[in-house]
């Protein structure tokens, strides 16, 4: 697997064993579909702190999160909740993990960003502004 060099350092990032795992399990079974995007992705876990639930802050993104954030390209902020591909829904703000932005999103905390290419491979800096972890 290539790993993408950017100009920028990519943030120190954490995720939760169990959703490592799963995650893993779904960026394998979609990578036929389009490979550059699931190799970030799978980069990324590979780069992850992985700990339990429990030692995760609560300002981390995490699937179930609602994150809000800032695309520092476009100047638009938005809020979602990142969710598993089942449970996608963008019209009621619910974002898949197996979606560029939802992939960039997993395992920030608030006040970090990352430069993250969108589904046509152009480079976007997002910026996470808040994080609130399901009750």
């Amino acid at each position: 697997m290539t790993k993408k060099k950017s100009g920028a350092a990519r943030p120190h990032i954490r995720m939760i064993d169990s959703e490592a795992d799963v995650l893993t399990e779904l960026t394998l079974q979609q990578q036929r579909d389009s490979v550059r995007f699931y190799e970030l992705l799978l980069d990324e876990i590979d780069r992850a702190a992985i700990c339990e639930r429990t030692n995760i802050p609560r300002d981390v993104v995490t699937m179930g999160s609602s994150v809000t954030f800032l695309d520092e390209k476009s100047g638009a902020e938005r809020t979602v909740r990142l969710v598993y591909p089942a449970e996608a829904d963008i019209s009621a703000g619910r974002m898949s993990i197996l979606t560029p932005v939802g992939a960039g999103l997993i395992g920030l905390s608030v006040g970090q960003s990352i430069n993250w290419p969108d589904r046509g491979g152009i480079e976007h800096r997002l910026t996470i502004i808040a994080v609130e972890q399901p009750r």
